[in-house]
């Protein structure tokens, strides 16, 4: 165990299921205590943090809606009192990703997705930051997406506020260089999570047919 990130508080959004979990749970194996933030799946939640626990490691299920300012303000409070001061955020948290056509994309379709990838991200660091600050260290992770580079079609709304998310993570990093604090973005393609359990065969030919 490497114990620069033993004791280590990590929080992660969105790690009810899916790639959440899994980086929840890979956190807890090295040694940090993890606080599994869930929106609805309550029981999901637990059963990561129970995978966590089993292994040695520690961790704790917390409730919020990432895109609420005053949510936000309480998931910071509570972990830190439970866990401790919030020293690694991986910014995961995501929503519904439907495909709409051009004509049928809108502003408030284009806002729904700006509200996981833009909004959560800024109210998120800016309640943990003060603390990372005064101790010259923090880790922040957005989880991006290959979308960016690839320009899927009728997925506009999507690839336009990942893209965002993207920029977010260029400026802060260069800001934030000379505190002790990363940024960093990890884009990660198309995974065999739960969100994807009915797509169909002819929909991961035609994701894989992309690269060829």
């Amino acid at each position: 165990m490497n114990d620069q990130r033993a004791g280590r508080v990590a929080l992660v959004t969105g790690a009810s299921r899916g790639l959440g979990a899994a980086i929840a749970m890979e956190l807890g194996a090295i040694g940090m205590a993890v606080a599994v933030n869930y929106f609805k799946s309550e029981a999901a939640a637990e059963r990561v943090c129970e995978s966590i626990r089993n292994s040695g490691g520690r961790a704790q299920a917390f409730q919020a809606d990432v895109r609420n300012e005053e949510e936000v303000d309480r998931l910071v409070r509570e972990v830190s009192r439970e866990l401790g001061e919030i020293d690694i955020l991986v910014l995961n948290a995501t929503g519904p990703q439907p495909l709409l056509s051009i004509e049928e994309q809108t502003w408030q379709a284009c806002l729904d997705q700006l509200e996981f990838f833009v909004k959560s991200p800024l109210l998120l660091l800016q309640a943990v930051l003060p603390g990372m600050r005064t101790r010259r260290f923090g880790r922040i992770i957005n989880i991006g997406s290959e979308v960016v580079e690839l320009g899927n079609a009728r997925f506009a709304q999507y690839v336009a506020a990942k893209g965002a998310q993207l920029g977010l993570t260029r400026s802060w990093a260069r800001e934030l260089a000379e505190t002790g604090i990363t940024v960093n973005l990890v884009a990660p393609g198309w995974i065999p999570t739960e969100r994807h359990a009915d797509a169909t065969q002819a929909e991961m030919d035609a994701y894989i047919a992309v690269f060829r």
